[in-house]
């Protein structure tokens, strides 16, 4: 079959699925256009972010098949994107080489891709809400040559926080660099804020809250062995990430070290422990930490959270299938990393999670169910068909100030241990979910 009939079917099969594939009335889906899908980089977990909004707009970004970055925008509640394709590329044949972008509060979009312990990619676009962007430059000159895992965070003032390990796995140490829209500059804030010590790295993720409180977990990991991750850590920073506490107000003496962290909860090595998923607050401020790992040969999705200043633990216990979790590389595994979202604008408290497993023919599907009732998880599935090793990625914007869940949507496969599928580009779109269960 030649080249250009793959894509043609291709296309066919992912129109099918947009007018076949999903729950009708609820669910629906938005088609930018076609993405890589030789390996899962397009939707791992860590991107921050694949989709975002910014006043009207939604943003998302993507590599099409040939490895260009590709930008897109829409105004919220439309179909109709406006999409550029960039002159820059990316080495997509390694997953670890995601994009990650944010809008600041003067209507820029910063873009970040294409790192796996290597140089700095950094760009802005050339106008508020434009998707042309300047030439790359520098953000600091500053521990800019081996760069993994960019992360754009927003702060509730418009500024920008850029999250990123410089280092390697098992010796890496965790870099902020803080954008101000006023002068339009960056300066490094931390240079080491999780200390790894030579001995081993920190794999984090992050969320901030309205009042510009930065909350941050994170595992260790020893080596590159994904089985040595162990233990679940928390810190906070009250002024945008220049001094860190403990969730008990406890001031840290920076950097952070293995001796000195929280533990927001004991997860020992070989327990199929997953690094880089979660978290998120609820109306109190109280961060919940959602990840995978396993207290038996199973692993499940567990969510660890603070309440009245304790650290307690929800084991969705849901999964049957046993897998271990082990080796280097992008995996090939049987679920994917979740993701979280709360909603408590009443006296409920509802926590969604959002992923895949094989157990459910590796649909998109939600699990939910209401903490303050003694209930079981409930799951909705929100596609028929299998997205191959798809991860979560949702608008947390767009959910924080409309209360709209979009999904960043694409089929794709991911040989184990950073192998490279021979597939035709699939459609990247947005999975749109305007009214969540209850």
């Amino acid at each position: 079959m030649t080249k250009n009939r793959k894509i043609f079917n291709s296309i066919i099969y992912s129109l099918l699925f947009l007018v076949f594939g999903c729950k009708t009335g609820k669910v629906k889906q938005t088609t930018i256009g076609l993405g890589w899908s030789n390996n899962s980089v397009n939707t791992v977990k860590f991107r921050k972010n694949a989709l975002t909004t910014f006043n009207d707009y939604q943003f998302i970004a993507y590599y099409d098949a040939d490895g260009f970055l590709v930008l897109g925008k829409r105004k919220i509640n439309t179909k109709n994107w406006e999409k550029v394709k960039t002159f820059y590329k990316g080495n997509v044949s390694d997953a670890h080489n995601s994009i990650s972008i944010a809008v600041d509060g003067n209507g820029y979009l910063h873009v970040s891709w294409d790192h796996h312990d290597t140089k700095l990619r950094y760009a802005k676009s050339k106008t508020p809400l434009g998707l042309e962007l300047e030439k790359e430059v520098s953000m600091t000159g500053r521990e800019e040559l081996k760069v993994t895992y960019p992360q754009f965070y927003n702060l509730p003032d418009g500024n920008l926080l850029f999250f990123y390990r410089s280092g390697a796995s098992g010796r890496g140490n965790m870099v902020i660099n803080s954008y101000d829209i006023k002068s339009g500059e960056w300066t490094q804030i931390q240079q080491n804020l999780l200390n790894g010590e030579g001995n081993r790295s920190a794999y984090w993720q992050a969320c901030i809250d309205d009042n510009g409180v930065i909350h941050l977990s994170w595992v260790w990991r020893e080596s590159w062995d994904v089985s040595t991750n162990h233990d679940l850590c928390y810190a906070q920073s009250k002024d945008g990430g220049i001094t860190w506490q403990k969730s008990t107000g406890e001031r840290y003496i920076l950097p952070i070290t293995i001796e000195t962290a929280e533990l927001a909860w004991r997860i020992p090595q070989k327990s199929s422990l997953i690094n880089q998923t979660a978290m998120t607050i609820d109306k109190q401020g109280n961060p919940y930490i959602v990840s995978y790992w396993s207290e038996n040969a199973n692993p499940q999705f567990q969510i660890v959270y603070l309440d009245n200043g304790e650290w307690k633990k929800q084991n969705t216990g849901f999964r049957k299938t046993a897998f271990y979790l082990g080796g280097g590389g992008t995996k090939q595994i049987p679920i994917s990393r979740p993701d979280i979202l709360i909603d408590n604008e009443d006296s409920n408290k509802l926590v969604y999670l959002l992923f895949r497993d094989e157990e459910r023919n590796n649909k998109i599907s939600l699990a939910y169910r209401n903490l303050n009732k003694k209930n079981n998880w409930k799951i909705l599935d929100l596609t028929k068909r299998s997205l191959g090793q798809w991860e979560p990625n949702y608008d947390i914007n767009l959910w924080r100030n409309h209360h709209k869940l979009n999904v960043f949507l694409q089929e794709v496969t991911q040989i184990d241990g950073e192998g490279l599928a021979q597939k035709p580009p699939t459609t990247v779109s947005v999975l749109q979910l305007n009214k969540l269960p209850k």
